[in-house]
């Protein structure tokens, strides 16, 4: 589900089942401009793990990384476009059976804010691959229920805003320090941001720079070898107990629960 197909982009297979298949799409594509049309094949859920693009489909023009993900519907049209380089997916396609039993014909949003406890479901799911028949698809139910829980990020007026905040956080941008000096370097009211971010992401725009750090946090204990008292520094937390605070908020879990759960 990356932009291009070719060289550029490979794809690796981790579970397949016969109403499912989870799989590793790398991009290393840095094309900015976009591609064409093509029409989305099947049902599915792309997570970023690493890397962030565009993409152009039902919902309009996204960002999609680390905290926004994108929902497929067989026939959609997508374009996509790599302004950043390349990005590492996981792509997840379920049958229409499965998608119907899901969703009950309910309409679904084509994007949606990755929170922490979906990302951590996300990761969890990798881990699974060995049992598709049971803990992974348990994973996969629950992965794709927490996924439509969410707001949708939505389109209309205000979404360039949404999303030019969205990219400074992201970026950890010196702007993005407060509210207030993010708010003047959009040129806009701090209150227009935020209430122009809550009601199109779903959560506060204090919250939602916390995920990324706990986004962090949760990529640097999979690498293993990490004091989390020189983590809490670099990240910009009060100290590690802060940020112990702060991940169990997110995730429902200690720092030491998660190496336990990662490891």
């Amino acid at each position: 589900m990356a932009a291009y197909a070719g060289p550029v982009r490979t794809t690796t297979r981790l579970l397949a089942h016969p109403d499912f298949q989870v799989g590793v799409v790398r991009c290393r594509d840095d094309h900015t401009g976009w591609s064409a049309p093509e029409p989305a094949t099947a049902y599915g859920l792309v997570l970023a793990r690493r890397g962030a693009f565009r993409r152009v489909g039902r919902d309009g023009d996204a960002w999609v990384g680390s905290t926004v993900a994108y929902l497929t519907v067989p026939g959609e049209e997508e374009r996509f476009a790599h302004p950043a380089g390349g990005d590492d997916c996981t792509s997840v396609h379920v049958s229409e059976r499965l998608w119907r039993e899901l969703f009950d014909d309910r309409p679904v949003p084509g994007t949606l804010h990755v929170d922490g406890r979906l990302d951590l479901a996300h990761r969890l799911l990798l881990r699974d691959v060995d049992d598709p028949d049971h803990a992974a698809a348990e994973r996969l139910v629950r992965l794709l229920g927490r996924a439509t829980a969410p707001a949708a990020v939505g389109a209309g007026p205000g979404r360039l805003l949404v999303e030019r905040a969205r990219a400074a956080l992201h970026d950890d941008a010196p702007e993005a320090a407060g509210l207030l000096p993010l708010a003047r370097a959009l040129r806009v009211s701090p209150y227009r941001l935020s209430r122009e971010f809550q009601a199109r992401v779903g959560v506060p725009l204090t919250r939602y720079r916390n995920h990324l750090r706990v986004v962090r946090v949760l990529d640097r204990i999979e690498q293993g070898g990490v004091r989390l008292a020189d983590l809490a520094g670099e990240l910009g937390f009060a100290d590690q107990a802060h940020l112990t605070r702060t991940v169990r908020a997110h995730l429902g879990h200690t720092p030491g629960e998660l190496r336990r759960l990662l490891g």
